[in-house]
């Protein structure tokens, strides 16, 4: 149990489940995991691609939101080159959103622009525009735990009612 300066109140940590494309980013990931290890209660590898073996997408989305999405407060998306076409990043955040956690999207240096714009999951996007998902860069949230911890306060305080989760799930990859 970690403290806080004064000694006598224990640290509340919070528990996140990350998403990102593990075939694409999984270096961003492990970087994240082992700056933050000692922070939060749950920052790990759930590599679904891997644990989860079924084609029935009711069954696979279940399994997201009782075994993975449960239990955590906030959804962090780390977005890179191919994230915006992941079935299982639009699942992971639709299951964040269904359950109404905390979501922020974090910027990797590795992102698509287009027309000068990042390229986002399309889920990820119609919530950073309702105002409900935070949006940061990597270099802010990696500057400290004190940036990530502002950001992952910030989300779980967003108002459900600015959630969108009104668009279609993507059934394949891109």
């Amino acid at each position: 149990m970690s403290y806080n300066q004064v000694g006598a109140l224990p640290l509340i940590k919070h528990k996140v489940f990350v998403s990102y494309h593990h075939g694409g980013d999984q270096a961003y990931y492990d970087a994240f995991s082992k700056a933050f290890h000692a922070t939060y209660e749950s920052i790990y590898d759930n590599s679904l691609e891997r644990r989860i073996d079924s084609d029935n997408v009711d069954y696979v989305r279940r399994r997201i939101r009782e075994d993975y999405i449960k239990g955590s407060s906030c959804t962090i998306v780390l977005v890179g080159a191919q994230t915006w076409g992941r079935k299982y990043v639009d699942w992971e955040i639709d299951a964040t959103l269904e359950m109404s956690h905390g979501l922020v999207g974090i910027r990797l240096p590795s992102a698509p622009m287009r027309d000068g714009k990042v390229v986002v999951p399309d889920r990820l996007h119609d919530n950073i525009t309702s105002g409900f998902a935070l949006w940061e860069t990597w270099a802010h949230v990696t500057a400290g735990a004190a940036q990530l911890d502002s950001c992952i306060a910030a989300a779980k305080l967003r108002s459900p009612r600015l959630i969108d989760n009104s668009r279609g799930r993507r059934l394949r990859n891109a």
